[in-house]
């Protein structure tokens, strides 16, 4: 199995380090001369320069691929990608600028036969797994509420493609939403609303919701992009509060008591490597594939998330 990792920022040198500790043969595909350098200072990998579509020119289109460049580049990278012939592909999220360019990856990957996973990495932190061995034990959620604040005052002066800002809910928000439908279920019957702007998200910065997901928990949600606030889930069972604020630790409130406390987790993964990013990674390598993000699931939660960001 041939593997490229497409790339060279400090995602790549991420995924680097998870597939050198995996002892996996790989390739890196970078673009500028010194991003490839300041990858190879830290890495010790020399990158491949001049981005797919050269060394496309002299090599075939690898089985497998970890697509990690810019958020403005994922969906055209990975589409030429399948088009040459990739059939395997672990893709960045959000996969695409806006849910037009996820439609039309989801369409060349169709006609293909190719198949795309997001990277949601939090879904394989062991704060979640430990979480979802409680509701496993505790019968199921019963309700949820999340925060999905952004530090405005950062972001404004990033210097991001201002599209990229533009859908910023989409590029960085659902962290925290896609962790929220993974555990929860995805709303069926619910109302959103929105209100507020900034110069670099026009559509919304104050956001609220509430309703049921399709496995019959209850949800709402409040974050303010002009207020004080930080990312938070909390997800009740009937035994349980299990709170995920920082989202790399699990503090429970019990039944009966108000207080809250941290659960011990087995987070050495997380420590070692970027949160996540090992277990997430092996499971695609290995075809274990059924806790990841399909391209079909992601294009599908979109339109939720266009709703709750005010994109439609």
């Amino acid at each position: 199995m041939s593997i490229w990792l497409i790339g060279a920022g400090q995602m790549a040198q991420d995924y680097a380090k998870v597939l050198k500790a995996l002892d996996v043969q790989f390739e890196i595909i970078g673009r500028g001369v010194e991003s490839a350098s300041i990858f190879y200072s830290y890495t010790g990998i020399p990158v491949k320069t001049g981005g797919v579509s050269q060394v496309l020119k002299a090599q075939k289109a690898p089985d497998t691929a970890i697509v990690a460049v810019g958020v403005e580049q994922l969906a055209e990278t990975t589409a030429e990608l399948i088009q040459s012939g990739t059939k395997r592909i672990l893709l960045e999220k959000p996969g695409g600028l806006n849910i037009n360019e996820l439609k039309l990856l989801a369409d060349i990957a169709v006609k293909n036969n190719a198949n795309v996973w997001l990277a949601y990495n939090r879904r394989f932190y062991a704060s979640t797994m430990k979480a979802e061995e409680l509701i496993n034990r505790d019968g199921g959620v019963s309700s949820v509420q999340f925060e999905f604040t952004e530090w405005s005052h950062k972001i404004c002066d990033l210097q991001n493609v201002a599209e990229v800002k533009k859908y910023w809910f989409l590029g960085n928000s659902t962290h925290v939403v896609d962790l929220v439908f993974y555990l929860c279920g995805v709303p069926q019957d619910w109302n959103s609303w929105h209100s507020g702007s900034l110069d670099w998200h026009p559509s919304a910065s104050r956001f609220s919701g509430a309703g049921v997901t399709n496995k019959g928990v209850l949800f709402s949600y409040l974050a303010d992009w002009e207020a004080p606030g930080r990312w938070g889930i909390e997800v009740m069972t009937h035994r349980h509060r299990l709170i995920f604020r920082p989202m790399e630790q699990l503090h429970v409130t019990e039944t009966g008591s108000v207080k809250v406390n941290q659960v011990k987790i087995d987070d050495q993964l997380d420590l070692t490597f970027k949160p996540g990013l090992y277990l997430q990674t092996e499971a695609f390598l290995s075809k274990n594939t059924k806790n990841l993000c399909s391209l079909n699931e992601q294009l599908e939660h979109t339109k939720f998330y266009s709703q709750i960001a005010g994109y439609v």
